[in-house]
């Protein structure tokens, strides 16, 4: 066999292990070291390319963004800081119709702005707003469907991970990344909020029998005061300082790790015991991150070994689809691959395949980034995988609510989703005005 047939047979078999049920990662690293075995014809050789594959990628200093954001993403979301930005959005939209739900919206995008985390997201607004919406009359295939659609936006409104491994896979700035996500992520919350208002006015019946006006008391200034300037003052500390010039995005997440650690110790909401929790919970994550950042590193080199991506590059050039034949194509692989696949896993797969044939027809990287972190997320709701519907699951923690209520739920705002992709591929200008 011929390198390049050993790269696609490799492929093609690291797809079936992902299909068959296998850990992403372990099906990229197996299919990895099998195919440069083959390529070199010897296994010691192969071990050794391999193994200085995973330590490059661990000693980079740009990997060091991931654990840090992690970790301030865990202590934001034990200190009540998820509740607080609840409750002033709630404060916020209290007198729009659906405002309970444009609120969840809102205090989603805020806590996006201090996480990057969806997962967090969706675990923490479930606990939080979930309930307050049924009392209030909403349905609960409703109610669920806003938290799982809002939870996506941690992965688009900076500081995103989702941002930071595509950064690390094309080699672009995380800083750009970060600055091109604000205003889609932004646009994407405006979209969500009209939405809600929008059915409020019109379809008042699909929010649920009965619903009620939202009746929560309303904050004191003082209040709001003292929920929001603990967020205001994290969110300008680490994006500010970000886009101000005065530390690059590593810098930022140590300096937001600090900043949240100090704000929980003043308010006495962050205790040794929750503290060591996050610990634990930021090294299994970092943990997960890495082996599927290292496996990505191997199977990259495989491919290049191979010269698959070079052929594919090469084909799709000469191919007469032209510059959005290639765009949209791989749009809508990434978003039927979303239906079965997790999100970073269909960035690891993708990305180093598309590499070259961007590099042919000069597409703006920065703009792309945007592109895909936007198709991936869109996965992120759809069944039957839906990362964050099973998360949003397993938190409700109420038996006769079904994974397939939070599917219906969330399929409206994948579809909202659907025309924030339509925007930024439209005008690309909305990822690369500020950038």
């Amino acid at each position: 066999m011929s390198p390049f047939e050993i790269g696609l047979t490799s492929f093609g078999a690291m797809v079936l292990m992902v299909y068959l049920g296998f850990w992403v990662p372990f099906a990229l690293m197996l299919s990895s070291f099998v195919g440069v075995w083959m390529i070199k014809g010897s296994p010691l050789l192969a071990g050794k390319l391999l193994a200085l594959a995973a330590s490059e990628t661990i000693s980079s200093y740009f990997f060091g963004v991931v654990p840090l954001f992690v970790l301030m993403g865990y202590v934001v979301s034990v200190t009540g800081m998820g509740r607080d930005a609840f409750d002033v959005a709630n404060h916020l939209f209290r007198r729009l119709s659906g405002g309970l739900g444009i609120g969840t919206v809102g205090a989603n995008a805020i806590f996006a702005a201090i996480t990057g985390i969806s997962i967090a997201s969706a675990a923490v607004f479930t606990r939080i707003a979930v309930p307050e919406m049924i009392r209030h009359g909403y349905s609960t295939r409703f109610s669920v469907g806003v938290v799982a659609g809002s939870s996506v936006l941690g992965m688009l409104i900076p500081p995103s991970l989702l941002l930071i491994l595509y950064g690390l896979l094309t080699e672009q700035s995380v800083g750009d990344l970060f600055i091109a996500g604000v205003i889609p992520g932004i646009l994407l919350a405006l979209i969500f909020g009209v939405g809600i208002w929008l059915v409020a006015r019109l379809r008042p019946n699909w929010l649920g029998d009965g619903v009620d006006v939202n009746d929560t008391p309303a904050l004191t200034t003082s209040e709001v005061a003292r929920k929001g300037l603990p967020i205001g003052l994290l969110i300008g500390l680490v994006l500010g300082g970000i886009y101000g010039g005065f530390f690059t995005p590593i810098e930022a997440g140590a300096v937001g790790c600090a900043g949240a650690i100090v704000i929980g110790l003043m308010r006495r909401s962050l205790s040794l015991r929750d503290f060591w929790q996050v610990l634990n919970d930021t090294g299994l994550v970092t943990a997960s991150i890495c082996f599927l950042i290292i496996a990505a590193q191997m199977y990259s080199r495989m491919l290049a070994l191979s010269g698959v991506p070079a052929e594919f590059g090469q084909f799709v050039a000469t191919a007469d689809i032209g510059y959005w034949g290639v765009i949209l194509s791989y749009v809508l692989l990434v978003v039927l691959m979303g239906t079965v696949l997790d999100s970073s896993s269909i960035m690891l797969i993708l990305v180093p395949l598309m590499l070259p044939v961007l590099a042919t027809m000069q597409v703006d990287l920065i703009w792309f980034g945007i592109i895909t972190i936007i198709a991936v997320e869109i996965g992120l709701l759809t069944p039957p995988f839906g990362i964050s519907v099973f998360v949003i699951k397993s938190a409700l923690d109420d038996p006769s609510i079904g994974v397939g209520d939070i599917f219906m739920g969330a399929a409206p705002f994948a579809v909202m989703m659907l025309v924030l992709l339509a925007l930024v591929l439209a005008f690309p200008i909305l990822a690369t005005a500020l950038v």
